[in-house]
Formats: structure tokens, C-alpha cells, sequence
């Protein structure tokens, strides 16, 4: 039989997992402490940007501002305020999941989320256990793989 059509070439999604460690655990605390800190720049920054914009509408027009410069400040307001609760949510949610990684267990398994990977799958295979397929890591290095592969 030709090798071609006896076999097929095919693409899988590959869960990783995750042994929680101390060093695990310090390293996503660190990681999520740092995207909270940079949150925190960058509503600094937009408010800093918010209130430059309105003070140059302000220098540029007469007091007291005329209707359609009043109507740009509150359109300015308006637009920092939505970034600013986007941002705002953004933390809320790290600062969630910081809560969760300090309560998880020594040696729990966690998602670290998914690779592709390829594997061959030929007649007789039985394609859902191929399918199924997971790599545990401890602190970055692969300590099981399971599945057929």
C-alpha cells in the first residue's frame, strides 16, 4: 500500500499544565503584580493627557467657553473615563487572579493554557485518544506527557 494514503498528517490542540511550586507561584505573582503596575502608568498617564487636552481647549478659547468647546471638554471626560474604567476592569481582573495563584495548593495542577502540535493518525487509531493529549511542566520543565501520541 502506498505510505501516503496510509497515514495522515493532522494538527491537535496540546493543554499544558502546570505544577504549582513555590517558584511558580512567585514568578505568576511577579508577572501579574507587574501588568497591575503598568495599569496603574497608564491611567497616570491618561489622566495626565485628559487634563493637558482640556487645559489647551481652555488657554485656546474665550471664558467662559463657548458651547462647542464645553461640548469637546465633556467629549474629552467622556473618552478618558470609558478608558479609564476599561483599564480599571483590566486590573480588577488581575488583581483576582494574584488572589488565586496565593490560594492555590503546593503540587496542584493548573492550566497554563494550549499549543498546537502535529501527529500522524492512521486506519485503526482510535482519533479521540490521539486528540487528548496534555505536557505537566514543574517550574518550566516537562515532567509527564500524556495521551497517545
Amino acid at each position: 500500500m502506498d505510505e501516503s494514503k496510509s497515514n495522515l498528517l493532522l494538527k491537535r490542540p496540546v493543554n499544558i499544565k502546570a505544577i504549582v511550586t513555590p517558584r511558580w507561584k512567585d514568578e505568576v505573582q511577579q508577572q501579574l503584580q507587574k501588568q497591575i503596575n503598568q495599569i496603574d502608568s497608564q491611567l497616570q498617564q491618561l489622566d495626565l493627557q485628559g487634563q493637558r487636552a482640556i487645559a489647551e481647549l481652555q488657554k485656546q478659547n474665550a471664558q467662559p467657553p463657548s458651547p462647542q468647546v464645553a461640548q469637546q471638554i465633556e467629549n474629552i471626560q467622556v473618552q478618558v473615563n470609558q478608558k479609564k474604567s476599561e483599564l480599571l476592569e483590566q486590573k480588577n481582573q488581575q488583581l483576582q487572579q494574584l488572589q488565586q495563584v496565593q490560594i492555590l495548593e503546593l503540587d496542584q495542577e493548573v492550566n497554563q493554557g494550549q499549543i498546537e502540535s502535529f501527529f500522524r493518525v492512521e486506519v485503526g487509531d482510535n482519533l479521540v485518544r490521539k486528540m487528548n493529549v496534555e505536557v505537566l511542566l514543574r517550574d518550566g520543565v516537562v515532567e509527564e506527557i500524556r495521551g497517545d501520541i
